[in-house]
């Protein structure tokens, strides 16, 4: 069985807040200069925005105040925001990431053959395998590049900069901040992390998005989005969804995997194995830990999941925002 980590960089928030507009500076933490043009936004959605010149930025985190704002640049290890307060202008300090394949890079050139065999298998476990992957297209794959050699057994790519990404089958234009790659050969596990800003929805007239949105629906309908809302609305069976034991087989209800803190907040957790079936579409999961934070609109902390089966296949191609919502 292939079995997928999938991880994004997410620093769960330590308290709720109010929703508000917030201000900040990002700066270069050896030099103390700003860092113009970073990316401030909440990962998997449309809302973000850039650093000016002087590395300000301004921002409405209303929507998502409970959540962690990344911030981006290129050159830089990613940071983030965990709490908002109101009033309070930010600092975020920035640290120069080092790349230590610089020699790859340069003799890539006499590793022609090897460096596509390597982009395609890149393509399949980061835009995935399923229908709507051979219409997904990255768009800077110059900027990638690996750790070359057969003899290795662990296949690892870079980024230089952010990974751009056109999905004509979703129709979204995305922009994702590798900061891992990792692909066992013999156990055929991908780990890759990073962070997705959704850049532009290409369904801006009727024609267009109602071809985009039968592909949507077809690729929300069971994924992993689609389990958390449910289970957050108590709509598991309503939403298409059995959750078994996988060794009892026995039909678990959302009570006996979910609680809520005395503030509201939800945490998924079960201390054995699980099988999800979503009609004929079979998947796995497995808890890495005793709290798995998740939100109304399908958000969850994918560093405490480690999947198997359907879900695990979907990959960048199949992504959808926050944002999206089924039409009815």
């Amino acid at each position: 069985m292939i079995r997928l980590l999938l991880t994004f960089l997410i620093t769960l928030p330590a308290a709720w807040s109010m929703g508000q507009v917030i201000h900040g500076t990002v700066l270069d933490k050896e030099s103390g200069e700003p860092v113009d043009y970073a990316d401030v936004f909440f990962d998997g959605t449309f809302l973000g925005t850039i650093t000016d010149e002087y590395g300000v930025f301004t921002l409405d985190v209303t929507r998502y105040s409970s959540r962690s704002l990344t911030i981006s640049a290129m050159g830089y290890y990613p940071a983030s925001l965990s709490e908002f307060t109101a009033g309070k202008n930010y600092r975020v300090y920035l640290t120069p990431r080092v790349f230590a394949i610089e020699e790859a890079m340069v003799s890539a050139k006499s590793l022609t053959r090897e460096r596509l065999a390597n982009l395609k298998l890149f393509r399949k476990e980061f835009i995935g395998s399923t229908r709507y992957a051979r219409r997904c297209y990255i768009l800077n794959e110059k900027d990638i590049t690996f750790n070359y050699g057969t003899d290795q057994d662990t296949l690892k790519a870079y980024a230089s900069k952010p990974i751009r990404i056109q999905n004509l089958a979703l129709g979204y234009e995305i922009s994702y901040y590798l900061d891992r790659f990792e692909y066992d050969r013999h156990t055929k596990t991908v780990v890759y992390t990073g962070s997705i800003i959704f850049l532009k929805d290409l369904g801006t007239d009727p024609g267009s998005l109602t071809r985009y949105e039968r592909r949507r629906a077809y690729a929300y309908a069971g994924s992993a989005t689609h389990l958390f809302r449910a289970l957050w609305a108590h709509a598991l069976k309503n939403s298409g969804f059995i959750v078994r034991d996988y060794s009892t087989s026995e039909i678990l209800t959302e009570e006996e995997m979910v609680f809520q803190d005395s503030t509201g907040r939800k945490y998924f957790y079960y201390p054995e194995d699980l099988r999800i079936d979503y009609y004929t579409r079979l998947s796995h999961i497995s808890c890495l830990k005793k709290r798995v934070y998740f939100e109304p609109d399908g958000f969850f902390d994918p560093t405490g999941l480690l999947w198997g089966g359907t879900i695990s296949e979907q990959r960048i191609a199949d992504f959808l925002p926050y944002e999206y919502a089924p039409a009815r």
